[in-house]
């Protein structure tokens, strides 16, 4: 049986005011192209399907579109998670109309899937955080116990735990519970979640910049050995990096996010996990990269006719570009840089400083006038260095507007 794995997704997302739409259709259409070129028997979307809970018209349509097609018509089956960028509810909303598409949509971790069956598949069974589906191409069952996202109250509510339980040993029993109930070696047994989750003992890993952070202090950790040893792949959402932390014969991934989101992600390859897996024998599991998207790119120069030609040589790249001078950007030099390259995000002028202007001291004398006083107060934030004409200029209009 061979699975795809995906996950944050972040449909409509922005990298400050730059939209990521168009990166994000042709990223969709790779996606199910791997799909279809690997004859995937099912496909699991971990969690931060959209970017914001109330997501824009384009966002909505490509999502709808994307998992439409990579059923086949309801034949290859679609289960897709909430995550904590996903409004539950919205999710949930479209679920009986999915069904007849192939799409199984899941928005909260306490979630009851009705059993139905389409012209590809049939959902045999389902319990509280639980389903067990047939494919007709295979003689044994896929069982997948699914935790969409909810906090740390929330999800003990739902599992009916004690707020004060530890939130790894509330989830630890359940999915143990769930799996003793209903897996065995008889079936493939997948586990999904969107968590942050570290394996016991490791370096914690770190959330993505910009990401809403799921994790508040080191109280409520989630780790990997909460997974009930019936389970042979975890498809976990959340951190936009891969990364697998659990082991060879057991994985537990992260598939990473489509595209890079942040400049902190600047170089990352992004990938989709493709599983192989059979009842009762180890799960396999190899990561395939994707292409589409604009690199994201942190470049700094000292010259700003270095930086116009490389952002010549550039101009598919999204750029947080530091420039360092010895003087302030003058405004014609930022209107030629912003000239020469439409994908600049950040531009951020970075003035040398003179360490030992930095020790000086200077008393100040309040008798002065407001401009003088200004330009004492820019030079001692500023290394020294007194502002140019155009911010003198702007101070002049303040100060008599």
């Amino acid at each position: 049986m061979k699975i795809l794995h995906t996950a944050d997704w972040h449909l409509g997302k922005r990298l400050d005011s730059f939209s990521r739409i168009d990166e994000q259709v042709l990223v969709m259409d790779e996606i199910v192209d791997i799909a279809d070129r690997e004859n995937v028997d099912l496909v699991i979307i971990a969690g931060d399907l959209f970017d914001a809970f109330n997501p824009g018209v384009e966002a909505i349509e490509l999502f709808y579109r994307t998992i439409k097609r990579l059923t086949k018509n309801g034949i290859r089956p679609v289960i897709a998670i909430a995550g904590n960028h996903d409004s539950p509810h919205l999710i949930d909303a479209p679920d009986p109309l999915a069904r007849a598409s192939g799409i199984i949509l899941i928005g909260h971790p306490h979630a009851v899937v009705t059993p139905f069956a389409t012209d590809g598949f049939t959902v045999l069974q389902s319990d509280t955080g639980f389903i067990e589906l047939s494919l007709p191409q295979f003689d044994y069952p896929i069982r997948i116990l699914h935790t969409a996202y909810a906090n740390e109250i929330r999800l003990k509510q739902y599992l009916g735990e004690e707020k004060e339980s530890k939130l790894n040993e509330v989830l630890a029993a359940n999915w143990q519970k769930i799996a003793n109930t209903y897996c065995d070696d008889k079936g493939v047994n997948i586990l999904t979640a969107h968590l942050y989750m570290n394996k016991l003992g490791s370096a914690l890993l770190e959330e993505p910049d910009g990401e809403k952070p799921v994790k508040i202090g080191n109280a409520d950790l989630i780790y990997s050995e909460a997974i009930p040893p019936q389970v042979q792949y975890t498809a976990l959402g959340h951190l936009h990096g891969y990364k697998n932390i659990g082991s060879a014969e057991k994985p537990v991934v992260y598939a990473s996010s489509p595209l890079c989101y942040s400049f902190s992600e600047a170089g990352q390859v992004k990938y989709v996990a493709l599983v192989n897996v059979s009842a009762g024998e180890q799960a396999s599991v190899e990561r395939i990269p994707l292409t589409q998207g604009k690199p994201l790119i942190r470049k700094s120069f000292d010259d700003i006719e270095l930086c116009i030609s490389w952002l010549s040589e550039n101009p598919d790249a999204l750029v947080e570009l530091t420039l360092k001078s010895e003087t302030f950007l003058k405004a014609e030099d930022r209107k030629r840089i912003y000239q020469s390259h439409s994908g600049i995000i950040y531009l951020i002028p970075l003035v040398k400083q003179d360490e030992q202007a930095l020790l000086d001291n200077k008393e100040i004398n309040l008798t002065q006038d407001m401009s003088t006083l200004f330009n004492d107060y820019f030079k001692s934030k500023n290394g020294n260095q007194a502002p140019n004409d155009d911010i003198l200029d702007l101070f002049r209009e303040i100060l008599n507007s």
